[in-house]
């Protein structure tokens, strides 16, 4: 078989988290493989997951907006988007914004605020 990927993929086992919706809706998957511009991910189903996703794998503590390329079943190829900051940025900033958020909450719950 053709090997058409342009970098060798590192096999691996690593949890991960899909970021499906704009609204922030998630979906835990499986990698399987990776390299710098891609990933295998598994499911347990792949119904409903769209073109367009966020691969979150906190063991590398890196968020990889992708573009699913290919399915089989319940596993989906990824191609990473090079060069996408400026919605790894919108990212950072709503996350910075929740965190702040839940912050001031808790110091309300615990009668600091």
């Amino acid at each position: 078989m053709d090997e058409r990927r342009k970098q060798q993929r590192d096999k691996v086992v690593y949890g991960g988290v899909a970021t499906v919706s704009e609204r922030g809706a998630t979906r835990d998957c499986v990698v399987r493989n990776i390299s710098e511009t891609g990933a295998a991910i598994e499911f347990g189903s792949a119904t409903g997951v769209p073109e367009q996703i966020a691969l979150t794998i906190p063991r590398k503590a890196r968020t990889y907006p992708s573009t699913v390329v290919w399915r089989r079943g319940n596993v989906a190829g990824l191609a990473f988007k090079a060069g996408d900051s400026s919605e790894l940025a919108e990212q950072l900033r709503k996350s910075e914004k929740k965190k702040r958020e839940l912050q001031r909450k808790i110091k309300i719950l615990l009668g600091e605020g």
